[in-house]
């Protein structure tokens, strides 16, 4: 057995991978970045060293870095976890040069999967069954053209060399082919060096199903069944579930027999996922399913599969990547139960999911039966700008889905997170949608729905009224009636927003001076009313403050310009995305700070609008 490893990677799935480690008697090492120095990661491990600056390519990008971090704390194999360089073959090669473990696939079968015409056409050879398309080597526009009308209109165009979402087309009608194709290939060529494309019949009720594979260096390879992905926003995964809802027995035979087959065919060893589209028009039926890709690595969702089936995935790789066969045979595996996972992410669905960074003033989980939390964050830790901003994976298991659902459902309303912003509000919705709680869901129900999921709930009067008694002294509810409460109302702020709110019951000796209402995964900031601001925008002052560290590229206002509520004010670009800053209000532009192509950072006071007298 492996006696030391080091996590090539950070957060969450480096936490896990520490956990499962530790329990076997590991060693472990974790590297980190400047912004990543008292990251929980760094915490836990026995050993951590730094390797760079914060940018992922001067760290946790950079192999050689890494391998000398193992080289220097004497590792003795290499975890990669998922992203950054858990799917590089070059990485992995040099990490098995060097005389270290890989705990991953051999690089041969990455590189074997690592383009999708290859892979499709490697899988067609192995009797998978693929969706209709043309994978050939002629380029060329017309020739792609007349393949696209052979196929069948609508069609999907797409880079061989794709990932997340980038470097795909979708072309509903013949005369949309040409300027959809030239679009592809300029973003595949600018994201992955290569403009080559396959084109694909696109599948109209489209489902994301993947089967988990396991192989060991003995010739043994199992699948662990399937998970349902099919709920995802701009091509990521937001909730997963374990097992398949709709799936018959017939059905997961064939496609999981199918999944081994394709592992087989690239001779695998170590964690794989076999990902499949479906056509969920007439339910799952095994011969409206085709492969998709294949990832060679741990997935994100593992955990609901290890939920079903009782085994450590983490444990299994480091089990494989020591030489032992598979811990279970096929046989010995079976589905206990239902499993649903959800991504907890710092971002603001209300505002275009911006993603929201800073510390951690406030951060609880909810708590139910079933339940579980992976995360890579603690109270007072900082949510970087730098990396995925997942603060936490939530996952619950019950006996049915519907109780899996409900038990996770608790666990989100139950989660506060502050001054952060999360997604959390968002989940409960997707959860309780008709069509997700019907197993029916299709990849572009919240391309369809997700705007009106995004919009933030509002308190309650029951929650509203528990908090304020936390603000006001008991001297402050007076009014005791007959057979009734003491109540009268109040005004207070929330979010910065002022608000009349009753109060009902007796306030407190030591009032505090702010509280948090919670309720259906949303979290505000209730606080006494006060005429003048003192902590900016939080207050609702009309200070327009930066919300993560980014660069001014527009700025579409002056100084003492009258402006209207929802007016663009400027631009800021981060995280390369591109944000817009908005007026809160109808009123007037009486300081301005922001100047175009400057670097500014969080909180950084843009501009500060002056509210229209009413």
């Amino acid at each position: 057995m492996i006696g030391s490893l080091l996590i090539a990677n950070r957060g969450e799935i480096a936490c896990r991978i520490i956990r499962t480690a530790r329990r076997m008697g590991i060693r472990t090492i974790a590297v980190y970045s400047d912004a990543d120095a008292q990251a929980l990661h760094v915490r836990s491990a026995d050993e951590a060293v730094s390797i760079g600056p914060s940018p992922p390519r001067e760290s946790y990008l950079a192999g050689d870095k890494i391998l000398a971090a193992a080289k220097q704390t004497g590792a003795e194999a290499i975890h990669p976890g998922y992203g950054f360089l858990s799917e590089n073959a070059e990485f992995a090669q040099a990490v098995l040069d060097a005389g270290l473990v890989w705990v991953g696939p051999k690089p041969k079968s990455i590189t074997a999967t690592g383009l999708k015409d290859a892979a499709k056409k490697l899988m067609q050879d192995a009797g998978v069954p693929t969706t209709p398309g043309y994978l050939g080597e002629n380029q060329d526009p017309a020739h792609l053209a007349s393949e696209a009308g052979k196929i069948g209109y609508p069609v999907l165009i797409k880079a061989v060399a794709g990932g997340g979402g980038k470097g795909m087309r979708l072309v509903e009608k013949a005369e949309d082919f040409s300027d959809a194709l030239a679009s592809c290939q300029r973003e595949a060529a600018s994201s992955f060096g290569n403009a080559h494309v396959l084109i694909e019949k696109y599948i109209v009720s489209p489902r994301h199903i993947e089967v988990q594979v396991f192989g060991d260096s003995h010739g043994n390879v199992v699948h662990l069944f399937e998970r349902d992905c099919s709920l995802q926003r701009r091509h990521q995964k937001v909730i997963e579930e374990a097992p398949a809802p709709g799936m018959d027995p017939v059905t997961r035979a064939a496609i999981c027999a199918a999944a081994v087959r394709a592992a087989k065919a690239v001779d695998y060893e170590g964690a794989g996922t076999i990902e499949f589209i479906a056509d969920g028009s007439e339910g799952l039926r095994a011969d409206h399913i085709w492969f998709m890709e294949m990832n060679t690595r741990l997935q994100v969702e593992h955990p609901v599969t290890e939920e079903i089936t009782g085994q450590d995935l983490v444990e299994w790789q480091l089990r494989v990547a020591s030489g032992e066969p598979l811990p279970k045979q096929q046989e010995d595996l079976s589905i206990n139960g239902w499993a649903v996972e959800a991504r907890l992410y710092a971002e603001d669905p209300g505002k275009g999911f911006l993603p929201s960074t800073g510390r951690l003033d406030v951060l609880r989980f909810g708590d139910a039966p079933g339940g579980r939390i992976d995360t890579g964050v603690y109270e007072q830790a900082e949510v970087s700008p730098f990396y995925d901003p997942m603060i936490a994976k939530v996952i619950a298991h019950g006996a049915t889905r519907d109780q899996a659902i409900a038990r996770l459902g608790d666990m989100l309303e139950g989660t506060a997170v502050y001054p952060v912003k999360t997604n959390a509000a968002f989940l409960v919705k997707a959860l309780a949608h008709p069509q997700f709680r019907a197993g029916t869901v299709e990849t572009g129900l919240i391309g369809r729905d997700g705007e009106a999921m995004a919009v933030p709930p509002i308190p309650s009067e029951a929650a509203l009224g528990k908090a304020t008694i936390q603000l006001v002294p008991n001297s402050a509810v007076p009014g005791f009636r007959l057979n009734a409460a003491p109540r009268r109302r109040a005004q207070f702020l929330l979010d910065g927003e002022a608000m009349e709110i009753a109060l009902t019951g007796h306030g407190v000796d030591h009032p505090a001076e702010s509280t948090l209402v919670t309720e259906k995964g949303q979290v505000w900031l209730l606080s006494p009313w006060r005429k003048q601001g003192t902590h900016g925008a939080v207050i609702g002052d009309g200070a327009i403050v930066a919300p993560m560290p980014g660069k001014i590229i527009a700025v579409d206002v002056r100084a003492g310009q009258n402006v209207t509520k929802g007016q663009k004010l400027l631009t800021l670009e981060a995280m390369k995305m591109e944000y817009t800053l908005t007026a809160p209000f109808d009123g007037t532009v009486t300081e301005l700070q922001a100047v175009t192509d400057a670097q500014v950072q969080v909180d950084a006071l843009l501009a500060k609008i002056a509210e229209k007298a009413a």
